[in-house]
């Protein structure tokens, strides 16, 4: 994976679209959290736990749910923020058109394929989603939902692995607390 030198602009630029895209948007759990709070986490995960300072990466952690949960388009996002970032994106997209059932097989069938840019977004969204789960789970979701969430992600991690060992390190010690979920 290359590494681009760290672009504040675009970066900020991409926080500040997706707080705008996100912005009626709520999270799932009891307090309905505002939806940014979610990419922005990543982001937090992958600098902060991971190390990353891949502008790219970055930028794509916190658009990773524009195309699919709103309005944006893959070609807005290609206008605002080039190629590299919009491709990431867009690897990191489940075509809602498609079943859950058919999206979540297909996210543990298309990982070991992806570009290790986009392996990271999907690692870092796997965990916060885990933590999520077990800090503030979404309302009525019961335990054996929980649970199975749980192995889903890690299904799906199996195939990222050898990305970043730091952060495979610390999904492990996520699911490790999968306890708590009863």
């Amino acid at each position: 994976m290359k590494s681009s030198k760290f672009r504040p602009d675009l970066f900020i630029q991409a926080v500040a679209f997706a707080a705008d895209k996100h912005r009626h948007q709520r999270r799932k759990d009891v307090l309905a959290s505002p939806y940014i709070n979610h990419p922005i986490a990543l982001a937090h995960v992958l600098a902060n736990e991971g190390g990353v300072t891949d502008t790219v990466v970055l930028s794509a952690a916190v658009l990773h749910d524009t195309v699919e949960d709103t309005e944006t388009s893959a070609d807005e996002l290609r206008q605002v923020f080039g190629e590299q970032v919009a491709s990431v994106v867009m690897e990191v997209t489940d075509d809602k058109a498609r079943s859950k059932d058919e999206r979540k097989r297909l996210q543990v069938e298309h990982a070991p394929q992806l570009t290790d840019e986009a392996k990271l977004v999907k690692l870092a969204d796997k965990i916060c989603n885990l933590r999520d789960i077990i800090g503030a789970p979404p309302a009525g979701w019961t335990t054996e939902r929980k649970e199975a969430y749980f192995d889903w992600a890690a299904e799906v991690v199996d195939g990222l692995r050898g990305i970043h060992p730091r952060l495979e390190a610390v999904f492990d010690a996520v699911y490790a607390r999968r306890a708590e979920l009863r």
